[in-house]
């Protein structure tokens, strides 16, 4: 969902105005999120915040007054720079990247979450067939286009499997009886 469709012109030129830092202006718009929440830095007084802890930058945010409270969100970055933890303030790219990660690990996980139904169960009565059969992963719907359309040089010779028919030296290993050494006297 993109937020620049949803501003109109007069909005948009309003929340440009609001960001300009004017030296006489005590509230300053910082951004905005994918919600329509505005978020602002402001001060009580004018001054050096190293003199008067009153005039160092606050910052909240404010909510579309059609928003119920309990409606609410905040985004993990933009309630980091609330919490002064982050210096910058989310780019609307951010925020719409971050929207589309929180997609594909939803997806991933029900994926997941079908292959482990379909896996057999301890459940299960003895004698019949566990379990329903495994879907593959689909991996084309979960993964960035950039990702999906660069090919990965395939390997012949795969060490894993090379590890396992050559047998791995830990698959015949056994411990052996030890005594130390006589330290030599001085």
């Amino acid at each position: 969902m993109s937020l620049a469709k949803q501003i109109g012109p007069i909005r948009k030129a309003w929340y440009q105005w609001k960001a300009i830092r004017f030296p006489w202006r005590k509230r300053f718009l910082v951004g905005l999120d994918l919600q329509g929440n505005t978020y602002w830095e402001f001060r009580l007084t004018r001054g050096d915040p190293n003199t008067s802890p009153d005039s160092r930058f606050r910052r909240i945010v404010k909510y579309p007054r059609s928003t119920h409270y309990s409606d609410v969100t905040v985004s993990p970055q933009w309630h980091q720079w609330l919490r002064y933890q982050r210096s910058t303030p989310p780019t609307l790219e951010e925020q719409a990247a971050d929207v589309a990660r929180q997609e594909r690990i939803k997806l991933l996980a029900a994926e997941a979450d079908a292959r482990w139904e379909a896996k057999p169960s301890l459940m299960d009565a003895p004698g019949q067939k566990k379990g329903q059969p495994v879907p593959p992963l689909n991996t084309s719907r979960t993964q960035p286009q950039e990702r999906a359309t660069k090919e990965s040089p395939t390997r012949k010779d795969d060490p894993w499997k090379r590890a396992a028919r050559s047998g791995a030296p830990g698959e015949t290993w056994q411990p052996e009886a030890w005594s130390p050494t006589p330290t030599r006297k001085r």
